[in-house]
């Protein structure tokens, strides 16, 4: 068990990273990633919510909606307890580290839509039937798959911004070319583990 929960979250953090080999989350990826401390923060509260997330959709997913034999209401169930915690979330956020809340804007909220979240939900309480111990793994290293994702991006796009590059590829097209290469990067690690 051990070694396959290892392989699992290697795969979740690099092979199957959330943003650079399924492609969600690009949104705040983008967004967020002009600086190191806003791309660490944003990092950080999606590990938190999707964490939280994933471990309070399982219990409403196994403890609600199967018993009651109305497991096709998931989808909304689950964005409930998103939404929620996202709310909960910015209230902390707003109370603790006022910077940091407006460095991130409209990021913030915005995690209650990142399909990053409800994907990892959906992938490992429904489709994948996880149990409640490998759901919480794969979704605290699915996270952590997403800090790492954007802290490289933010660390390159700091180099780029002082970089003499042709005038068409500066801001945004670099960093899509950017994201690209990374991508490519990370799916040379699929077949490794998991």
């Amino acid at each position: 068990m051990t070694a396959s929960l290892i392989s699992v979250m290697f795969a979740a953090v690099i092979s199957n990273n959330i943003v650079l080999s399924q492609y969600q989350g690009i949104c705040p990826f983008l967004g967020v990633s002009k600086k190191i401390s806003s791309s660490a923060g944003m990092g950080f509260a999606v590990i938190f919510v999707m964490a939280i997330s994933s471990v309070f959709t399982w219990l409403v997913y196994n403890y609600i909606l199967l018993p009651l034999e109305i497991d096709y209401l998931y989808t909304m169930a689950f964005i409930l307890v998103i939404a929620s915690l996202v709310q909960v979330t910015e209230m902390v956020v707003k109370r603790y580290s006022p910077t940091l809340y407006s460095a991130l804007g409209v990021y913030l909220p915005l995690i209650t839509t990142n399909c990053a979240i409800l994907g990892t939900a959906n992938s490992a309480v429904v489709y994948n039937s996880y149990n409640f111990v490998y759901t919480f793994a794969v979704s605290v290293a699915t996270g952590v798959g997403f800090l790492f994702a954007i802290l490289l991006l933010a660390c390159v796009r700091l180099k780029t911004d002082r970089a003499d590059i042709p005038k068409c590829f500066k801001g945004f097209p670099i960093t899509l070319v950017t994201a690209a290469i990374m991508a490519l990067a990370f799916a040379g690690f699929s077949g490794i583990l998991a």
